[in-house]
């Protein structure tokens, strides 16, 4: 009689992620909300046609099938980050020239070509690198801030794309376009104020933000805004206010010292202004 024999459950258990422990655990929920949308929600399919239905029939084995639309795998380079793709990425497979052939290995890389777009939110023309799928998408929505804003961060998918998407929200939350036309202000805002709806003012600041950025805006937030007292420094002035309290003649007029006094600042050659006796 085998006795079948239990894997270690030690094996199975979570790898802790980012959000678990460090800086990423604090990050606030405004920005958790972000990164689900821009990383973990199932993006447009693009490179292949999606079915519809569970089920299907297959003529060529006479059965039924499950449906199973799965993306197919991209491969996203430096270079995307600082264009406009919309949503497309580089296809990597094979392809074979003849039945006796050995395959070789193939890339579909999209059309890219040097365009201008126009914010009308930012009252800014950009030339970057685009795709014709981007600019269709344009058209498609009349207007690259109707773009950005229509479509969420998973099918924008560039760096550059969310941050200008992130620019055009705060531009509208704070009411910071054309500062010096006060009715072409008024008419842009009440185009564009609707999309707002779905955003709070906190979920705004945090939108668009890469992981990096994200980590840097966070310690500069909870980082103390004065400099870090020496260790001396406290405790000198804590022994010359018990002095001063039990009245002792000598540290009437005594005064801490601060480090921009001491002797080591008048030596230091690296000073900007150095002191002379």
């Amino acid at each position: 009689m085998s006795v079948t024999k239990l894997p270690n459950p030690l094996y199975y258990f979570p790898k802790p992620n980012r959000w678990q422990r460090g800086v990423g655990a604090e990050l606030p929920e405004a920005y958790r909300k972000f990164w689900r949308e821009w990383k973990l929600q199932r993006p447009t399919a693009i490179h292949y046609i999606p079915e519809e239905g569970k089920y299907k029939w297959d003529e060529n084995r006479q059965t039924v099938l499950p449906v199973q639309n799965i993306p197919l795998p991209l491969k996203y380079p430096k270079q995307f980050d600082y264009g406009l793709w919309g949503g497309e990425g580089i296809v990597q497979g094979f392809r074979k020239k003849g039945k006796y052939c050995r395959r070789v290995a193939k890339f579909w890389v999209p059309k890219l070509r040097n365009s201008v777009v126009y914010s009308e939110v930012l009252d800014k023309h950009m030339k970057t690198t685009v795709t014709t799928r981007t600019i269709d998408l344009i058209h498609e929505n009349y207007g690259f801030d109707h773009y950005l804003l229509k479509t969420p961060a998973c099918d924008l998918r560039s760096l550059l794309a969310v941050k200008l998407k992130r620019e055009i929200l705060i531009a509208l939350a704070d009411k910071t376009l054309y500062p010096n036309d006060p009715e072409k202000r008024e008419e842009v805002y009440n185009t564009y104020k609707d999309y707002l709806s779905a955003y709070t003012r906190e979920e705004i600041e945090w939108y668009g933000l890469s992981w990096k950025d994200a980590v840097k805006k966070f310690i500069a937030l909870k980082a103390p805004t004065l400099e870090p007292e020496p260790f001396k420094i406290r405790y000198r002035s804590e022994l010359i206010a018990e002095l001063k309290a039990a009245k002792v003649a000598e540290a009437v007029d005594a005064e801490v010292e601060r480090p921009s006094d001491s002797w080591i600042s008048k030596i230091n050659p690296f000073s900007k202004t150095p002191k002379t006796e």
